[in-house]
């Protein structure tokens, strides 16, 4: 596999947000509809964003406008972890760690992953030549 497949913030993003998934489905009933749901989709979220993204590299500022909104739902994604263990509906002491230890690391890994497309970004080279097979208006 090519292109957003090759991204390690892609596979790290992909990867937690089956783990969190396949958590959300243990949470009280209570909690399935309200945090589980919000989770879910906040988790799928920063992968999807990146995606997205990777599709609309030829113009930075749109690429960079989804790797922030993945970036921000990474964020969320942790925040919403938070809020599951700190009010015990989520209490595998372990479990929470390792998964904020890794949303962490992620979190850094896309922040970082920005600055560079900030710096030194160029539009790949295909791309860029789609634009002369643009017929004339």
């Amino acid at each position: 596999m090519g292109g957003y497949h090759k991204l390690e913030i892609y596979r790290l993003s992909h990867s937690l947000a089956l783990k969190v998934h396949k958590l959300s489905l243990t949470l009280p009933k209570f909690e399935m509809y309200e945090e589980g749901s919000q989770i879910r989709r906040s988790s799928k979220s920063v992968s999807s964003n990146i995606v997205e993204g990777f599709a609309l590299r030829k113009y930075k500022n749109e690429y960079l406008h989804y790797l922030y909104r993945s970036y921000g739902s990474s964020e969320e994604t942790l925040e919403h972890l938070r809020y599951l263990f700190e009010t015990e509906s989520f209490d595998d002491e372990s479990q929470y760690e390792s998964l904020a230890k890794e949303y962490r690391k992620l979190n850094a890994m896309i922040f970082n992953f920005i600055m560079s497309v900030e710096r030194s970004f160029e539009t790949p080279a295909f791309l860029a030549d789609l634009e002369d097979l643009k017929p004339d208006a």
